[in-house]
């Protein structure tokens, strides 16, 4: 870890006219660094404007998108972002530097809020390793990016696994009707999926579907899908695949200058069937980010799921493996990962028992069992 640099004076809230001069300066900029995305933010949750504009000392300027939460009048966290709504931290004229992560943690460090927090893009996280100091928390995080450099073709020949190029080619052969959108349009055909998803998670984990439902209703209501698009125009982008006149899955993709970023997908595994809608969406938005420059497409966490990292790899993507930065009075987040990796490992525990109790059943003879005379079947 190096030493400690000043921190740099901050105006906050930013100044709206230098914030859109470095998104539009900032090669790492994504959609989400924008004052657009954070005023999704602030309209959906009720969070507050809290960007940061570090004047650094050799006259270059850094905006930090953040949202600041109350709660009975108190403020109880910053973040940049908040969770389920993408990669936050600074950018600027240039790439982040190690020198601006140390002006920038220097600053966040003294503040008093309850819970502070930094997720930066993966693409631009490496100068913040060995910079964090030891009163910060660093959570381990896995992302997958595909570079878009040499263009589609190259793309697709090379970086596409040939199984993603064979799943492609299946799909355009169910003749799925794929259909992209950037006025809002495609929104509640985006969220019925969405909800049907919802189901089928629910389902896979032996979660109350009901209860499935309240809670993803809770964290991702209708509303917030509907101002995205709204805030967001042109630079968010609802893909529909139909199969046979009905939906079968659908993505979201934001554009920002150099950098796609796939947000949220859905589908009807019902309709969608054999037909590998998924994959022909993707390829669809891949091509279009190609078609306006972009050199990257984002394709979001990973997390611990290694078949959403395998779906991911056939495009050829990398998995970055990055930290999420926080700094709390209380140890919240040390004990919520804690429970959490203890769950984690119960969950395998049994898994484990079960395969192995089932595997001893099989093994077992063989009479077919019948109950005792005196027990009666439930009418």
């Amino acid at each position: 870890m190096s030493m400690r640099s000043p921190s740099a004076p901050v105006t906050t809230p930013a100044p709206r006219d230098t914030w859109k001069y470095l998104v539009e300066s900032s090669h790492e900029a994504l959609a989400f660094h924008t004052s657009q995305w954070l005023d999704c933010i602030c309209e959906v949750s009720g969070g507050e404007d809290a960007s940061r504009l570090y004047h650094m000392q050799d006259g270059r300027q850094l905006v930090l998108p953040m949202v600041r939460r109350r709660r009975a009048g108190l403020v109880t966290s910053e973040a940049s972002l908040p969770y389920g709504w993408g990669f936050g931290g600074m950018i600027g004229e240039r790439n982040t530097s190690a020198q601006d992560v140390d002006a920038v943690l220097s600053e966040l460090s003294a503040r008093s809020t309850f819970s502070v927090s930094v997720k930066p893009n993966p693409v631009a996280a490496q100068p913040w390793i060995d910079r964090v100091p030891p009163h910060f928390l660093a959570l381990p995080r896995t992302a997958h990016v595909l570079d878009l450099s040499g263009g589609l073709e190259q793309t697709w020949s090379d970086k596409f696994a040939s199984r993603a190029r064979t799943y492609v080619r299946k799909a355009e052969r169910y003749s799925l009707a794929v259909e992209s959108d950037t006025t809002g349009a495609f929104v509640p055909v985006f969220y019925d999926l969405y909800m049907r998803s919802v189901e089928r998670w629910a389902r896979q984990d032996n979660v109350p579907i009901l209860k499935a439902r309240r809670r993803a209703a809770q964290q991702d209501p209708l509303h917030k899908f509907v101002v995205v698009a709204r805030r967001m125009k042109e630079a968010c982008k609802i893909w529909v695949a139909r199969l046979d006149g009905r939906p079968a899955a659908a993505i979201i993709v934001l554009r920002q200058g150099a950098n796609a970023s796939y947000w949220r997908g859905a589908m009807d595994e019902d309709i969608a069937g054999e037909s590998r809608a998924n994959y022909l969406l993707h390829s669809k938005a891949i091509e279009d980010a190609c078609s306006n420059g972009c050199q990257w497409y984002h394709m979001g966490e990973t997390g611990t799921s290694t078949s959403l990292a395998q779906f991911k790899t056939r495009f050829g993507s990398k998995p970055i493996n990055y930290f999420e930065y926080r700094i709390e009075r209380l140890p919240i987040s040390a004990t919520r990962e804690a429970l959490l990796g203890a769950q984690r490992k119960l969950r395998a525990r049994l898994s484990r028992e079960d395969t192995s109790m089932s595997s001893k059943a099989s093994k077992l003879s063989v009479w077919p069992l019948t109950r005792p005379a005196s027990v009666r079947q439930p009418a």
